[in-house]
């Protein structure tokens, strides 16, 4: 099994107290999006590789040595400012975490996330390069690849659509990034992939997975289905998170969608609960979940 940590919310920059508790008690609960009185409990004995997405892994990075197999770390970093990614940390302290990670895991185990690119006056394709290139710099020593995607108008998207003011991009665009993406990997010797975005493959992108199957394979020797949730190349993963709960409020989210479930479930967190917003109730069904 692959435990990812985590695509509905970002678990390491805001609940890491909580998955330090779940890590020592050997089990996660995770309730079901679509099926609320639905459990699946996850047992660490099950679990062949750890997959870590997050803006901030600051928090977590001291549990790392507490985990006893094999990790793989995605942290998103993109150039938006507060405007767009409000309660974002620093990037410079992210880009020294990521330093960091690379230190403890390797430089194969670390991958760099700039997702998702949009254009808009202040955005522009000129600063998009400019800021793929400095990360590009400031890594090239600590990561091997970088993924991006583009922005997809999720229901979060629509509702602060004003404010993301997006530009529709054109074919020339898409020609004139590709370009610039190849020479930059030319330059720093660090590959730039786009996962589910085979729309835009035409215009010279290289097309990749966040986790591959050759990836999952050399990190466990095991062969794992590909992910039926979306055709993109990934191998299947268990989520342990829950959508409406991250406090960096981006406005480009699709894992936030209701200002007011956000709150709410934000104060339901218990970090001595095995799930990560309430509790465990009476009429909760829990399955033991091995794959």
């Amino acid at each position: 099994m692959i435990l990812f940590i985590s695509g509905r919310t970002d678990i390491c920059a805001f609940y890491s107290t909580w998955l330090k508790n779940r890590i020592d008690a050997g089990y996660f609960d995770v309730r079901n999006p679509f099926n609320p009185s639905l459990v699946s409990r996850i047992y660490a004995s099950d679990i062949d590789l750890y997959v870590f997405c997050t803006k901030n892994p600051i928090p977590v990075i001291p549990l790392l040595k507490e985990i006893k197999k094999p990790i793989y770390f995605m942290v998103t970093l993109t150039g938006y400012h507060k405007d767009i990614e409000v309660n974002v940390l620093n990037k410079k302290e992210i880009l020294e975490s990521i330093k960091e990670l690379s230190l403890i895991l390797g430089k194969k185990n670390v991958l760099l996330r700039y997702d998702p690119i949009f254009i808009n006056d202040t955005y522009t394709i000129d600063y998009h390069i400019k800021a793929i290139e400095g990360l590009m710099i400031e890594l090239k020593d600590s990561i091997e690849e970088i993924t991006f995607s583009f922005l997809d108008i999720y229901k979060n998207v629509r509702k602060n659509y004003k404010d993301i003011n997006p530009k529709v991009l054109k074919d020339d665009d898409y020609i004139l990034l590709s370009k610039r993406f190849k020479e930059l990997s030319n330059k720093y010797g660090i590959k730039l992939k786009t996962c589910f975005e085979d729309e835009v493959l035409k215009f010279g992108f290289l097309k990749g997975e966040c986790i591959s199957k050759e990836l999952a394979f050399r990190l466990t020797g095991k062969s794992f289905k590909k992910w039926k949730e979306r055709d993109c190349g990934c191998r299947e993963i268990v989520d342990i998170g829950q959508y409406n709960t991250c406090n960096h409020r981006c406005k480009y989210c699709y894992a936030n969608y209701d200002e007011e479930s956000i709150k709410k479930n934000i104060s339901m967190h218990d970090p001595n609960s095995s799930l990560l917003i309430g509790h465990l109730k009476e009429t909760d069904i829990i399955k033991v979940r091995r794959k």
